[in-house]
């Protein structure tokens, strides 16, 4: 298509390719819808591209003529191999939307299921069909389906994954989980009713409800209110380091650790969190990751539950556990760095004895520490690794192990 002289008007001004579906906003531009609704709506953006103008009306009209244009010129250069666009199917209405919710609503278990289907089909359309099922309460009632199926398969103990009551609330999940609603959408999900159900699923369901449980779960706890993430149950770490163990998906591994990372930031989560065995899981999977992020976020949530005591002690009573975080520092990236100097700064501040001091001598804590003050990595670290070695020098001063030209560096 490179060698084809394209009509400029053809061509989407954010993404710079033919569109495939016009769309023209209420400040007259006409771009391809799927651009533009990842601008609007997976971007947050409130203004045009192009004009700057400010969006009161987000309404989206198909460009018809346009549309037919580009495929009439498409027919033209089929010889070329230019492929004539199919023509798009159209956003669904909301009273198409609300119709399917009530005949959901108090329909039999298979009646639901297709139902849900169909409301599958239509989020999966475009973006708009999203916003608009958002807009029509679509979040709240599959939130309600879920909360009650799960419910009724508890009572009765029907929890294998051919039930009819877990495969509503499978497709339930699936759907809540692709219409990536917004900030208040996911604000008006959050209650203690279904971050129990979704726990409950965690616990019980396949491994892709699971995967969607813990991914809308993150997603939850990102804009929950301070009270909310308080008080989360111990439950919902057990199933979150269970999820961490079992290694479902990437997606659900980096959400379980987005997910403690949130709620470890309040101090009585943190407590739950080593009482659910995260500290020693996190110390294996910070062993086998070369994943960056993942890295970076395993060692935050570290960082977290040692300042607290059952945390450090948990971390000293694994055997790779200094060792691993030793070896982070300067290998990952700033942050992850100035997060383990942290860690090592936690433990020898409040938790050190002279055997702790001795491990890190053998294990070559102090020559990392060293290290880093002769690199560049960052103020903060180089001020924590400083107190640390002023914090043991008598231990460690004559130490055999410390290489002859970091001596200079060793505080006086």
């Amino acid at each position: 298509m490179a060698e084809i002289e394209v009509p400029p008007y053809f061509v989407c001004p954010i993404s710079l390719e033919i569109m495939k579906d016009p769309v023209t906003m209420s400040t007259g531009i006409t771009y391809d819808r799927d651009s533009i609704e990842k601008w609007i709506f997976s971007q947050n953006n409130n203004t045009c591209p192009v004009t700057k103008q400010a969006l009161s009306d987000p309404e989206l009209t198909p460009n018809i003529t346009l549309r037919r244009l580009i495929q009439s010129w498409c027919t033209v250069h089929a010889s070329q191999d230019i492929e004539r666009l199919p023509t798009p199917k159209s956003p669904v209405c909301k009273s198409q939307i609300l119709k399917l919710i009530t005949d959901a609503a108090a329909a039999s278990p298979q009646r639901q299921m297709e139902c849900l289907k169909r409301l599958k089909s239509i989020a999966s359309q475009n973006q708009t069909n999203r916003r608009s099922m958002e807009t029509v309460g679509t979040a709240e009632f599959l939130a309600s389906l879920i909360m009650n199926k799960t419910l009724e398969a508890s009572r009765a103990e029907v929890l294998e994954d051919s039930s009819e009551l877990t495969r509503v609330s499978h497709e339930s999940l699936s759907i809540l989980y692709s219409l990536q609603l917004s900030e208040s959408g996911l604000k008006s999900l959050n209650n203690t009713e279904l971050i129990e159900s979704l726990t409950r699923v965690m616990q019980t369901g396949s491994y892709e409800s699971r995967a969607y449980a813990i991914m809308l779960l993150k997603s939850m706890l990102e804009v929950a209110e301070p009270d909310q993430l308080i008080h989360l149950s111990p439950e919902f770490f057990t199933q979150l380091t269970q999820i961490l163990r079992d290694q479902i998906s990437e997606k659900a591994t980096k959400s379980s650790l987005k997910a403690l990372a949130i709620s470890c930031s309040w101090g009585r989560n943190r407590i739950k969190a080593v009482n659910a065995g995260a500290v020693p899981l996190l110390i294996d999977l910070l062993l086998n990751s070369s994943d960056k992020r993942a890295s970076e976020m395993i060692l935050t949530v570290l960082e977290m539950l040692c300042q607290i005591a059952e945390g450090r002690s948990e971390l000293l009573q694994h055997g790779a556990g200094l060792a691993i975080v030793s070896k982070k520092i300067l290998r990952v990236s700033n942050g992850a760095s100035e997060r383990a100097v942290r860690i090592l700064h936690s433990i020898s501040k409040f938790s050190a004895n002279h055997r702790i001091l001795q491990e890190m001598l053998q294990i070559g804590v102090v020559n990392k520490l060293c290290l880093v003050l002769q690199v560049d990595c960052g103020s903060k670290s180089k001020d924590r690794a400083r107190e640390i070695l002023k914090l043991h020098a008598r231990a460690w001063r004559n130490a055999s192990c410390i290489p002859s030209n970091l001596n200079s560096s060793y505080p006086n």
